[in-house]
């Protein structure tokens, strides 16, 4: 098995090709977005990414197998070298050219994640991270924020768009958490959310509805940073569909009970 900061470079050099096809890829027109479900939008945009992600991946680990948002979505993290890639989050960012979009990869070696990119294609910053070995963004390493008072949190967060039924649900959770740190922030990619936890911008972050390819690559910026990402109820596997609660050890917890109380 290669090492694991191989993967994190093989997922780099993947995700900088997804990258540079978006930017020079023409936006598509309002009339050419297809919808796979209510305000869930997919381009040619997405799924041309994704050939070209997977491609390189595959070839660059002969036998590694693709899981992806688009092409491959039927997740199973079970194989020796599993790639997880979403090739466009925030597609909805993306097409009215609102600057916060990422593509994001992430590597489960025999089921357990250990590797995950996420490049931010407006900024064209590289964040990474191997098992082990830390969170990066180019030679800086990154590191959870140190606020401990939730009334000094800033939060992030996403909107259940996908899952109607969890609306009024998530109203409560974002009244209780509103009125109990300084502020919360909607920009609609998890993967760059994630990546601002790791980085210590956002103090925590919250979401109902997610897929692994949303969340594969961040989760691993925000552990290998030092701080926690789990379900709601505290579960750490969190490679399936549903809620992520994540942040810095002090403000996961708050966050947690405050969650669970709404």
């Amino acid at each position: 098995m290669r090492d694991y900061n191989d993967l994190v470079k093989v997922a780099g050099r993947a995700a900088a090709r997804g990258a540079a096809y978006i930017r020079s890829a023409r936006r598509p027109r309002a009339e050419d977005w297809t919808e796979k479900g209510r305000h869930d939008f997919v381009t040619e945009v997405d799924r041309a990414c994704e050939a070209l992600i997977a491609e390189a991946l595959t070839r660059d680990v002969p036998g590694s197998r693709v899981v992806g948002e688009e092409l491959t979505p039927d997740f199973a993290a079970s194989g020796d070298v599993v790639w997880i890639v979403d090739p466009l989050d925030g597609t909805t960012n993306y097409l009215h050219g609102y600057p916060q979009y990422a593509v994001s990869i992430a590597c489960a070696v025999r089921g357990e994640l250990c590797a995950g990119v996420v490049h931010d294609v407006v900024r064209d910053l590289v964040y990474r991270a191997s098992a082990g070995d830390g969170a990066w963004v180019g030679d800086e390493r990154l590191a959870v924020s140190s606020v401990t008072e939730s009334k000094r949190a800033l939060v992030g967060t996403g909107f259940p768009f996908k899952d109607q039924d969890l609306i009024e649900a998530y109203v409560r959770q974002f009244a209780v958490v509103m009125n109990n740190s300084s502020g919360i922030r909607r920009a609609g990619s998890a993967a760059l959310d994630l990546a601002d936890v790791a980085a210590g911008r956002f103090d925590a972050f919250w979401e109902l509805s997610l897929a692994p390819w949303d969340v594969a690559a961040g989760v691993m910026l925000v552990r290998e940073a030092g701080g926690r990402v789990t379900r709601l109820d505290g579960s750490e596997d969190v490679l399936g569909h549903g809620a992520i609660v994540a942040g810095n050890p002090a403000l996961h917890g708050w966050l947690i009970d405050l969650l669970r109380t709404a």
